[in-house]
C-alpha cells in the first residue's frame, strides 16, 4: 500500500467533495450554514478504521478494494450508494 499516494488522493478527494465549504440548510424559520458530513479514516500499519466502524485488516478483500479505489483517484465504491456526491 502506497500510504503517501492514499493520503495525497484523500486530500484531493476531500477538496472535490467540498471540504471546508458550508452548505445552506433550509429550516422552518429561515436557513443556516451547515458543514458537510465527514467520515474519518484512520490508517494503521496493519489495517484501517473508517468512521466508528470496526478495524479492517489490509488483508481483507473489501479493505483492499477500498484503498485501491482511493489510490486510483476515486471515491471508494462501497461509499457511493450512501454518499453519491462524495464524502
Amino acid at each position: 500500500i502506497d500510504f503517501d499516494l492514499v493520503l495525497e488522493n484523500v486530500k484531493d478527494l476531500n477538496a472535490l467533495a467540498g471540504e471546508g465549504l458550508s452548505e445552506i440548510e433550509h429550516t422552518p424559520r429561515g436557513a443556516r450554514l451547515r458543514q458537510p458530513e465527514s467520515l474519518p479514516l484512520t490508517l494503521y500499519q496493519d489495517g484501517m478504521i473508517m468512521g466508528n466502524g470496526p478495524f479492517r485488516p489490509y488483508e481483507e478483500p473489501s479493505t483492499q478494494q477500498y484503498l485501491q479505489d482511493i489510490m486510483d483517484g476515486y471515491f471508494p465504491s462501497e461509499l457511493q450508494p450512501r454518499y453519491p456526491n462524495g464524502i
